[in-house]
């Protein structure tokens, strides 16, 4: 009883968390197109991607745990594929025939902005799967040197989403192996404390210039030679910036809530705002409404509706209309699966 206790108390944490990790991506994505004219949204901007990213593969490897391997798995990996094609379709789509949108791979191999989380959380099971023998200490070192290494490769890190696959592959493995209650037990309300000082500070920080790089090396998606470093030893700025997001994202955790809440049950349905924004943000990008804003302060208008946004796409009504979608049926898969073997299987049996 107590064990289950302390899972359940770990989901509430958990999904506390992906709430305030899909606001943040939100607000991310839709301040933007601001952040080479409005230095208080950069460094709002900078701040946000220390941390979200790395968190929110993080989560998604902590909520692996239960459906892993097998069947469960199996049909997780499904889901996945078909949530990828659909919505892989249904951009690219858009920005060809609706927007007219260029410098886009039209290309299933080359995921569209927001999905390559989708390419990615495939692949990161199946890593995980072939590593599955190791201990988690080899599992994560074997992570962090294919996340460096993949860096050195000559081709675009945006094809299949390599790049971004094997740079955040160390949190989806650190997540799957997290211990709420080792945690529950190390964060006292002083080291909340002091993690919350640690996030203010290191947003000021950001806000003072002291992270003066470009943000491709923070959203992972490119190689070293696409970042303009092409010394022997870049590698070793990508430890370096490990270190920092690990920093970034332990101290953000001080502000998620351990008690259940309205955002808990929010937190059920983030895929459908990570999902379904994009298509907001393509139209706000269209629309003449960054031309209207010319200050930090202006800006926290478009935060505030960033954030009103993520609330309405998180409501029962939008998951009822769009679960088709964004969560289809894979049983028949299955079913079909199951009847090819077993008719494979009746014809080898009849042949001996």
């Amino acid at each position: 009883m107590a064990n289950h206790s302390i899972s359940l108390r770990g989901e509430t944490f958990f999904l506390n968390l992906r709430f305030l990790l899909i606001v943040c991506v939100f607000i991310g994505n839709a301040i933007e197109p601001l952040i080479s004219r409005l230095e208080g949204m950069e460094a709002l901007y900078m701040w946000i991607f220390t941390f979200h990213m790395p968190l929110f593969v993080f989560v998604t490897g902590y909520f692996a745990k239960s459906n892993l391997f097998e069947g469960a798995g199996r049909k997780v990996l499904l889901q996945i594929a078909m949530q990828y094609v659909i919505f892989q379709t249904i951009y690219l789509a858009m920005d060809a025939l609706l927007f007219h949108v260029h410098n886009i791979h039209y290309s299933y191999f080359a995921p569209y902005l927001l999905l390559w989380f989708l390419a990615s959380h495939f692949c990161w099971r199946l890593l995980l799967i072939m590593l599955h023998k190791l201990t988690p200490l080899q599992q994560i070192i074997t992570a962090v040197l294919l996340g460096v290494l993949v860096g050195y490769l000559p081709v675009d890190g945006v094809w299949l989403s390599i790049s971004r696959t094997l740079v955040f592959f160390p949190f989806f493995i650190i997540g799957y192996h997290f211990s709420y209650a080792r945690l529950k037990l190390l964060f006292t309300h002083k080291v909340k404390m002091f993690a919350l000082s640690a996030s203010a500070l290191l947003f000021l920080w950001i806000a003072m210039g002291g992270l003066n790089i470009s943000p491709g090396w923070l959203y992972g998606n490119m190689t070293y030679g696409q970042l303009g470093q092409i010394a022997w030893y870049t590698g070793v700025f990508r430890m370096l910036l490990y270190v920092l997001q690990a920093l970034a994202a332990a101290s953000f955790l001080a502000f998620v809530p351990w008690k259940e809440s309205s955002i808990t049950d929010m937190g059920r349905r983030t895929l459908y705002v990570f999902l379904l924004h994009g298509f907001i943000i393509r139209l706000a990008a269209l629309s003449p409404i960054y031309s209207w804003i010319h200050s930090d302060a202006a800006s926290l208008v478009l935060i505030a509706a960033s954030v009103a946004l993520t609330l309405l796409l998180c409501q029962p009504f939008v998951r009822r209309l769009a679960s088709p979608l964004i969560e289809p049926s894979v049983q028949w898969i299955v079913d079909l699966e199951r009847r090819a073997t077993h008719s494979f299987g009746t014809r080898a049996a009849i042949k001996h």
